[in-house]
């Protein structure tokens, strides 16, 4: 699926069932560059993610209901540390470690899904 994060296009591999986001990026030895793993859940929250059994460095975008990116963290491979946004968040999006950085990607930046993933999620008031 593409997306846009600010100014950059990508492609996502979407993650939006409990199965699909607990097993995210294990196991596998490379991701393209300008390629990554899009979690969607059912509602906002402080939602938790680890590099169990994940041999690549990653960093994460925490993406508010409203598709700004409130957090990035890097993430090292197969370390236990829990990593947690500051805030609720609907979305994370996993790309190889230092993308955002190198693209000028930052905390407070857009991301612009399709409209029917923007539909059918976080449709919550303010």
């Amino acid at each position: 699926m593409p997306v846009r994060v600010g100014d950059v296009s990508i492609m996502v591999e979407i993650c939006d069932t409990p199965e699909s986001r607990r097993q995210g990026l294990m196991f596998r030895n490379y991701l393209p560059e300008n390629e990554g793993m899009l979690f969607v859940f059912e509602t906002e929250g402080y939602h938790s993610f680890w590099m169990k059994n994940t041999y690549i460095p990653l960093s994460i975008a925490f993406i508010s209901r409203k598709g700004e990116i409130v957090q990035i963290e890097d993430m090292q491979p197969q370390d236990l540390t829990v990593h947690n946004p500051a805030y609720p968040v609907l979305y994370a999006l996993e790309m190889n470690q230092d993308w955002f950085r190198k693209k000028g990607i930052k905390v407070g930046d857009k991301v612009e899904f399709a409209p029917d993933l923007n539909q059918s999620k976080g449709s919550g008031g303010d």
